[in-house]
């Protein structure tokens, strides 16, 4: 599947969720949902928020493994190899994601996270 193929799959699957804005990102295309990023397609595979309490669950499925970024495992994050992205698997691997993003408060557009670590000085 190519990372087109990937796009128009995630756009397929992702249709009458809600508020869907896609972004540049991450070498390819990011879907976010009211302003929270749910997932993105590349030509490496598939990135999904599935949410830290359902991370562990995610990567028993074959294909799946941690998402890593600069050598850090982004907590909360799956990458799900292109094998694994056949037939109707891209709409069952952004289930638990959907469920997990509908749940965030919205994000404006530009708006960032609060800081949780002191600030700098």
């Amino acid at each position: 599947m190519t990372a087109d193929e990937l796009a128009a799959s995630v756009r397929a699957a992702l249709a009458g969720v809600g508020d869907i804005r896609e972004v540049k990102m991450f070498g390819g295309l990011g879907f976010m949902l009211n302003g929270n990023m749910i997932a993105a397609a590349s030509r490496r595979g598939l990135l999904v928020r599935v949410g830290k309490d359902r991370q562990h669950e995610a990567l028993a499925e074959p294909g799946a493994r941690p998402m890593e970024m600069r050598g850090r495992v982004m907590e909360g994050y799956i990458h799900v190899d292109p094998p694994a992205l056949t037939g109707e698997a891209v709409g069952r691997w952004l289930r638990p994601a959907i469920a997990f993003v509908q749940i965030l408060p919205p994000k404006l557009p530009g708006q960032k996270p609060p800081r949780t670590k002191g600030k700098r000085e």
